[in-house]
């Protein structure tokens, strides 16, 4: 007579998949795919902005980013920045609302 039947969700064969990452964990991801960076440190400075335009108050919209790699040798600092921005684009786009950047060579790097 036409019922639908409830069929049980199959299992999920990873249930960390189901898991959403943070916006630092999505950053780190893409930047490490992308760059392979010796040194790569992502601070989320959202509490330094609590009522701020942009602030959510869940955090992770205000971020900081060092960010070592020899991907970036040959390239201007502003060529650099236009790099990690078009790497970022879609959280830029929708997540983060602001982003500092240091983008260093490994012979720039004072560590």
């Amino acid at each position: 007579m036409g019922g639908r039947v409830a069929l049980p969700a199959p299992p999920v064969a990873n249930p960390d998949l189901l898991r959403v990452m943070s916006v630092a964990d999505t950053i780190r991801q893409k930047l490490t795919a992308r760059f392979a960076p010796l040194r790569i440190e992502i601070d989320d400075q959202s509490h330094r902005h609590a009522g701020h335009a942009g602030a959510r108050p869940e955090g992770e919209t205000h971020f900081s980013v060092t960010i070592v790699s020899a991907a970036f040798a040959g390239e201007t600092r502003v060529s650099r920045q236009r790099l990690v921005y078009q790497t970022l684009a879609e959280e830029l786009a929708t997540r983060v609302h602001a982003l500092s950047l240091t983008t260093l060579t490994p012979d720039e790097d004072g560590r």
